[in-house]
């Protein structure tokens, strides 16, 4: 294992740790889950902290990350060096998060359009999209008509202007904003397009296929899924609720820069 692997690891497993021991996860996640702009509980260093975080309710998550991170980023770093290295893992990370607020702009946008033709103001429509609406693992409309009813009466406005079509903007905008992102997936997806472009015709298989496939082909089939996951939302390798648009926003910027890398390599902007 590489050092910068390594001390990555060690990090992750950290926060893992104090997710488990401080508050019974939610400050921690509070605190350094990554959360859409919009919400109360969004930090500017969550941008970063987030890719050192995992789900609290899910060992596998954390196990299979780190794992990822060993197998590749090991054979990644030994190529690239250490700080190198931890620039393109960073990168990928942030890329991850560009995307993946850019797709959440354009769905909650046209939520947010349908509530506008209410003429609600601003700050009612935001305390709404704040709400805590949440019931177990699951999101109910009916906790959100009961919890928006005394927003309603405190700014004077009846709920009588809602129909079917603006409540579930409401509901659909609450349930995005709140949502949050956690994990190293796409700094590590960053990573698996690094290996596969210096690797290629490493063989990689599947626990559940186990026959070799050159990681040429390997690396973009996984991509393929995750892209079509995100625009079907059907899961086909990992839960229902992983963040695609942030798996295709590290893929991207990780083969970006490889592409940059392999530009400079002979010039003065070269990485030594």
């Amino acid at each position: 294992i590489t050092e910068n692997v390594k001390h990555l690891i060690i990090i992750n497993v950290i926060m893992f740790i104090g997710t488990l021991a401080v508050g019974g996860g939610d400050l921690f996640y509070n605190l350094f889950a990554l959360h859409y702009p919009e919400n109360d509980n969004f930090h500017f260093w969550q941008i970063l902290t987030h890719m050192f975080m995992h789900s609290k309710t899910s060992y596998a998550h954390i196990l299979f990350n780190m794992f990822a991170l060993y197998m590749f980023g090991s054979a990644v770093e030994q190529v690239f060096g250490g700080k190198k290295f931890l620039f393109f893992y960073i990168s990928s990370g942030l890329g991850a998060v560009i995307v993946t607020y850019i797709v959440y702009y354009i769905q909650i946008g046209g939520y947010i359009s349908e509530i506008s033709s209410l003429g609600l103001p601003a700050e009612m429509v935001k305390e709404i999209l704040n709400l805590d609406i949440a019931y177990g693992n699951r999101f109910e409309g009916e906790i959100l008509y009961n919890r928006m009813t005394p927003i309603f009466e405190k700014y004077n406005e009846s709920l009588n202007i809602l129909n079917e079509a603006s409540f579930s903007a409401f509901f659909n905008a609450n349930v995005m904003s709140s949502g949050v992102m956690v994990g190293a997936s796409g700094a590590i997806m960053g990573v698996l397009v690094a290996f596969g472009m210096l690797y290629p015709d490493s063989k990689l298989m599947l626990i559940f296929l186990p026959v070799p496939i050159k990681a040429r082909y390997f690396i973009p089939g996984i991509i393929a899924l995750d892209l079509i996951s995100a625009i079907t939302g059907q899961s086909f390798l990992s839960p229902s609720n992983t963040a695609y648009a942030a798996h295709l926003g590290g893929a991207l910027t990780g083969f970006l820069l490889m592409l940059y890398f392999k530009k400079t390599q002979f010039n003065k902007n070269r990485w030594n």
